[in-house]
């Protein structure tokens, strides 16, 4: 697998234009997946309203949701509310984000990011921004947690502190984000996760209220993945021109293997396709010198479009350890980035 994903898009079969997972009146990302003990395929996802603008409400008002299908490709039609809001005195008590499903033994393992904020509701007239409160707060707020059950139908035990915090005085002392953990069969867990350094003005390159920093990746391990983690390095992952977001990693007979999106086109040169690395450690890795694959995807009703996004690529695998499918938020927006969006849903393309 590990070799072929150098060239995942090359496996692609068309895509189930009404496959996947979305929903009326609400944004919809962050798709993983996990076959559960009913034999149905349980999708956890993030949602929220559509009164709020896609981005930044997902910040502050996003919750994770289970849908469920019987096939991988879907449609998944929602089942239930996993995560909510439960209140700012919380560290992930108004909203909770980028779900990633894992399995170890007898336990369902959601890796999350929580986040904060001490005011009221956001307002749903189109005025959360940038600029708003709301959002400078959730932002600076972000961290991991891991939520666990003995089954996909919960009940969820969620913790009353992250799993996994910033770290002053280092590259990751702002915040923690896009969980992207691999749960090895012994228990132990790679943990690549997203972060930004905390810069005080004077800056360059931004605009804003002084909180603009460079996107980074980091690496932790835990002998067993409800921590407690250590960082491998004290300096980030890929520490040149590009920006990597959204990884999805996976053990391999020579270590681990990812792909991730090419946020900036540093590595392909096509902003928002995908690219795979692989490592012998979690600590160096070696970037394919193509994209894995591009924002290109041949539908089932034989059409090609150029997606707004491919985000949060997630595999499923089946028990031989074969990827079977390929499922990323997208939306329809011309362009990459979210102003020309007006929806976003979680696609399935099945593989070869």
């Amino acid at each position: 697998m590990d070799r072929n994903a150098e060239d995942l898009g090359t496996h692609f079969l068309p895509a189930p234009v009404s496959g996947g997972f979305s929903m009326d009146g609400y944004w919809v990302w962050c798709g993983s997946v996990l076959r559960g003990e009913d034999g149905n395929y349980h999708m956890f996802a993030s949602r929220w309203k559509k009164s709020l603008p896609f981005h930044p409400g997902w910040a502050v008002a996003s919750e994770i949701v289970r849908a469920v299908s019987p096939t991988p490709e879907g449609p998944y039609r929602f089942a239930e509310v996993v995560l909510t809001a439960r209140g700012a005195g919380w560290w992930d008590g108004r909203s909770v984000h980028n779900p990633v499903i894992q399995k170890c033994g007898d336990t369902c393992i959601l890796f999350y990011m929580g986040s904060t904020h001490p005011f009221p509701d956001p307002p749903e007239d189109g005025s959360l921004n940038h600029d708003s409160y709301e959002w400078l707060c959730a932002r600076a707020h972000k961290r991991i947690g891991i939520a666990t059950a003995k089954s996909v139908f919960g009940p969820w035990t969620r913790p009353d502190v992250p799993s996994f915090e910033v770290r002053p005085g280092h590259f990751d002392d702002f915040l923690v984000s896009n969980p992207a953990p691999c749960v090895n069969e012994d228990g132990s867990c790679l943990l690549i996760y997203k972060t930004r350094t905390w810069k005080k003005p004077p800056y360059t390159g931004c605009t804003g209220n002084g909180m603009c920093s460079g996107m980074k990746l980091g690496a932790a391990w835990a002998g067993h993945w409800a921590g407690p983690y250590r960082r491998l390095t004290d300096q980030p992952l890929f520490a040149d021109d590009g920006i990597l977001e959204d990884p999805f990693l996976w053990k391999t007979d020579t270590g681990y293997a990812m792909i991730a999106k090419d946020w900036n086109g540093h590595y392909t040169g096509d902003v928002g396709s995908a690219v795979y690395a692989k490592s012998p450690d979690g600590i160096r890795w070696e970037v394919a010198s193509r994209p894995a694959f591009s924002r290109e995807i041949l539908w089932s009703d034989g059409q090609t479009r150029r997606m707004g996004n491919l985000d949060r690529p997630f595999l499923l695998f089946d028990e031989r350890g074969n990827a079977t499918h390929l499922f990323a938020a997208t939306n329809d927006g011309s362009e990459a980035g979210f102003k020309t969006m007006t929806r976003s849903w979680n696609l399935c393309i099945p593989l070869r």
